[in-house]
């Protein structure tokens, strides 16, 4: 596979490679490791499934193949190659993102369960994505546990543990397919088993977990000495245990090589052998990197959800954070606190809705770019995917309000736009509620590049400019990055950082009159938010429509 390459040798000494794995498909991003200008880019979606995601009958479960991940990461590689003119010897370090939590158990080898032919069709032995809530009973378990016996595990994750997360997934497993379960010799994080792929590492305890993933995701805080101890998972279920035990490989920054490339890493993609991979760390936090995040800086990431990434000193200056998902060490920029907020259906409750009506994004954008600010008398709750922060609840439901016989397809699809901007909303007034300042917005992703609606909306619902990160591969960017530090480009993340990224492409500043509007809309959902969400609420709900149409006649054009 690697012969057929143009050995076009440029004029930059030294090139960083970022792979970025994301729900349905791979990308491999080549960029100068002076100033992080983009060589070449390949990709390749995921075959299997449905963008794939494997589902079933069972609407909270989404799993996938981690073959797809292995052959798509060849097949990208080779692509962004080519497409560069890149010599691949001139390429120094290699560093990746992908989803969490996305764990899969493995055997004894560092091979995935279903690679195994007794597993072959035991949807339990595939990587368990991470929007996959079957597991939300056990989160709720661990919850409960941690807060009877006094643990301080949830103040680093806004309360309340996640379905979406490494335990609860692992302790699901565990309770509805024990053979799974007790076939794997330890369960490993998307990035981690990806990293061990490309290094050709089959030891599991050889493994250098990311800390990104493990503090996010699996409770790891230096705080309480590493993963939750081994008294507290037996609590939950002795099984829990057996897995900590396995758990010895160490955890690390993603400025640490997690190995070197293989041999057969080396053949399939041409990148010389023992080549530096870093450890590997989350896509979204990857994507804050990619955006040049600094102090006072939030990254929104817009995929299929959205994540809100922050860093803080980590001098014990930045409190915890009721609500929001997660507070950890060397999670974003090694040194510092990264924190994680987000949204658990953005892009996946526009792609459904436009799905539900039969029409395009286009089509739908255009029609809902001509509709005023609360014209429509509707109001939306963004939970179509449950609730990730600030509540915590993944058995949380959409909803709208104020649909009449004359509503439109294009009023619904700009409410749906509307309520995850107040989502993002509630995130932020949350954080800066404990004085974590937000002083700028940085968005990514998906949406950031395709819907100039959805970001001047959230500019004048959020009420502050929206910058457009420089790259639209800002999640391989930031993986890049990592591939530059490992491989001796710039000697720590800072520099690289600050030498690698750039000036936003674009800037969405918020219009006044729509802000007016927007505050009077965001009381409401406000009231919504937490009648719906909070059991204690006792609030009536009488007044929601009728202000709601007081609202679409005054903003009506006359």
């Amino acid at each position: 596979m690697s012969q057929g390459y143009d050995h076009r040798v440029t004029s930059s000494p030294s090139f960083a490679l970022g792979l970025d794995f994301g729900t349905g498909s791979v990308r491999a991003l080549i960029v100068d490791c002076h100033d992080g200008s983009e060589a070449g880019v390949g990709a390749c979606d995921f075959p299997q499934g449905e963008g794939g995601v494997l589902v079933s009958d069972d609407p909270n479960l989404a799993r996938q193949d981690p073959r797809d991940w292995f052959l798509g990461a060849s097949k990208a590689i080779y692509a962004a190659i080519a497409s560069s003119g890149v010599n691949p010897t001139a390429i120094v370090g290699i560093g990746l993102d992908a989803t969490a939590s996305t764990p899969v158990p493995v055997d004894a080898g560092c091979r995935p369960l279903c690679f195994d032919a007794k597993f072959s069709d035991d949807l339990a032995a595939f990587a368990w994505l991470w929007k996959d809530h079957t597991s939300h009973a056990e989160a709720a378990e661990i919850t409960a546990l941690a807060m009877a016996e006094g643990r301080p595990y949830l103040a680093k994750f806004g309360g309340a543990y996640s379905s979406e997360w490494f335990w609860s997934k692992a302790l699901h497993c565990a309770r509805t397919s024990p053979v799974v379960f007790d076939a794997s010799a330890t369960w490993l994080e998307e990035t981690d088993l990806i990293a061990a792929h490309l290094c050709g590492i089959d030891v599991p305890a050889s493994v250098k977990r990311s800390a990104c993933a493990a503090g996010h995701k699996a409770m790891f805080n230096p705080q309480w000495g590493g993963y939750p101890d081994r008294e507290f998972l037996s609590g939950l279920d002795p099984r829990l245990a057996r897995l900590h035990d396995s758990m010895t490989g160490g955890v690390f920054a993603c400025d640490v090589a997690a190995g070197g490339v293989s041999g057969a890493c080396a053949a399939e993609t041409g990148i010389p052998k023992d080549t530096p991979v870093a450890v590997g760390i989350i896509d979204a936090h990857a994507g804050a990197v990619g955006s040049g995040i600094v102090a006072g800086t939030m990254v929104k990431i817009l995929g299929t959800s959205s994540c809100d990434i922050l860093v803080g000193p980590s001098d014990g200056s930045v409190p915890d954070i009721e609500g929001v998902a997660g507070v950890a060490h060397d999670s974003v920029i090694p040194g510092m606190l990264g924190i994680e907020a987000g949204q658990a259906a953005v892009g996946d409750l526009f792609d459904w809705y436009a799905r539900s009506c039969g029409m395009r994004h286009d089509d739908l954008t255009e029609a809902a770019a001509q509709i005023t600010p609360g014209s429509s008398g509707l109001l939306a709750l963004d939970w179509n995917n449950g609730n990730r922060n600030v509540l915590a609840d993944p058995l949380l439901t959409g909803l709208l309000v104020g649909q009449t016989l004359r509503t439109t397809p294009a009023q619904i699809y700009r409410a749906l736009i509307e309520s995850t901007a107040f989502g993002g909303l509630k995130i932020i007034q949350q954080i800066e509620e404990v004085g974590v300042p937000v002083e700028q917005m940085i968005v990514c992703g998906g949406i950031a590049d395709k819907n100039p609606l959805v970001l001047q909306i959230y500019a004048d619902v959020l009420g502050r400019p929206i910058k457009v990160s420089r790259s639209q591969e800002t999640c391989a960017l930031g993986a890049a990055i990592f591939g530059a530090v490992v491989g001796g480009a710039h000697s720590n993340t800072d520099l690289a950082i600050k030498a690698m990224t750039g000036s936003p492409r674009e800037i969405y500043r918020p219009v006044e009159a729509a802000q007016e509007t927007y505050r009077e809309l965001y009381a409401l959902y406000i009231d919504l938010h937490d009648a719906f969400g909070r059991p204690k609420s006792a609030g009536s709900l009488h007044h929601v429509m009728k202000r709601l149409i007081e609202i679409r006649q005054r903003s009506r054009p006359a």
